[in-house]
């Protein structure tokens, strides 16, 4: 496979820019995107229907760049949204709705290539693993994505299945990021699934989405949020994006992490998860959280009370942006020498 001239261009572009700002970029590492015309049928009349909130209301990039001046946010990885690509059960057919979503996400990056990091999105099970492993190549060689994504939980497939470690193969030997959704809502996504593929390709980044969290009870969550926390010490190679989970367990990760030290305080990232979530609510209350805990005498964490964790400015920039950042651009640098480009 070649790259596309456009694709060579959009990734030394933003690889260009990530590199002279990523000590101060502010950075929603968890967006979903939709082409707002695209819509149709009962998608369409329910969003026309009412002004009110609903599940995974679709928003356009317009809202999101909006909202990212209103949040004081610089860039915004953004995937597709799954509630506003429905798939008929024709693998071809799907295939086709989830590339025009796929490449509506690629033609706003190119509008705004300093606002959004792209980010792709595939699905071994509806279209089948010859397809999807054809989006992987169009999203990488012609849209020049660093990250694609897997959703095993609202796609219902194991994390572990073989259809999923082939698709996998095909990302982690482009050097591109392969994300998970990852929480506690199915049982497709267990914490010992996301740790057995991670092991399988332990040179190859993951980035495991919601760390634990998305649409899970709080009981039924709180297993995997405190397995999730000790199976990433155990594995620097996953990078976890704190978004859809309780504030409360947000927090111990990063004092758990921060603890622990290089490579771990570098492997989480802050996220909103919109339109599921609001990006001025999840950064705003990112921020006051990050500014309790710079609050050694009042601080509830005894951790931090003893100063046994100390979270300083630097460390805090990371955690906003700094690390997704670096992320990013460890994936770049690794296309570029996979595929010899200068």
């Amino acid at each position: 496979m070649a790259f596309t001239n456009t694709a060579l261009q959009a990734m030394k572009d933003r690889c260009a820019y990530l590199e002279a700002n990523c000590s101060n970029l502010i950075i929603d590492a968890d967006t979903h995107l939709t082409d707002l015309n695209s819509l149709t049928g009962k998608i369409k009349a329910a969003f026309e229907a009412t002004p009110n909130y609903y599940h995974g209301r679709p928003i356009g990039h317009e809202e999101i760049l909006r909202e990212m001046k209103m949040a004081d946010i610089d860039m915004a990885l953004s995937w597709q949204n799954p509630a506003a690509t429905p798939y008929s059960g024709d693998p071809s057919a799907d295939f086709d709705g989830l590339m025009r979503a796929n490449r509506h996400i690629f033609e706003v990056s190119q509008i705004y290539p300093h606002s959004f990091i792209p980010a792709g999105w595939t699905d071994p099970k509806a279209l089948g693993v010859e397809n999807a492993l054809r989006v992987v190549d169009t999203c990488l060689f012609e849209f020049g994505f660093p990250v694609i994504k897997f959703n095993p939980a609202q796609n219902a497939f194991p994390i572990t299945s073989d259809e999923v470690l082939a698709v996998v193969d095909r990302i982690a030997g482009c050097g591109a990021v392969t994300a998970f959704h990852y929480g506690g809502d199915t049982e497709f996504t267990p914490a010992d699934g996301l740790e057995e593929v991670a092991q399988q390709f332990p040179q190859a980044p993951f980035l495991a989405v919601h760390m634990g969290g998305g649409g899970a009870g709080y009981l039924e969550a709180e297993s995997i949020y405190l397995q999730t926390r000790e199976m990433g010490i155990r594995n620097p190679n996953i990078h976890f994006i704190q978004s859809a989970k309780r504030d409360t367990h947000i927090e111990s990760d990063f004092i758990v992490f921060q603890q622990a030290g290089e490579p771990y305080c570098n492997n989480i990232s802050c996220g909103s998860d919109a339109p599921y979530g609001r990006m001025a609510w999840n950064f705003g209350g990112f921020r006051s959280m990050f500014n309790s805990l710079q609050d050694t005498e009042n601080h509830t964490d005894r951790r931090i009370r003893n100063r046994e964790v100390v979270f300083t400015d630097e460390d805090i920039q990371g955690y906003m942006g700094g690390n997704f950042a670096a992320l990013i651009l460890a994936a770049y640098r690794r296309i570029y020498a996979e595929f010899a480009i200068s």
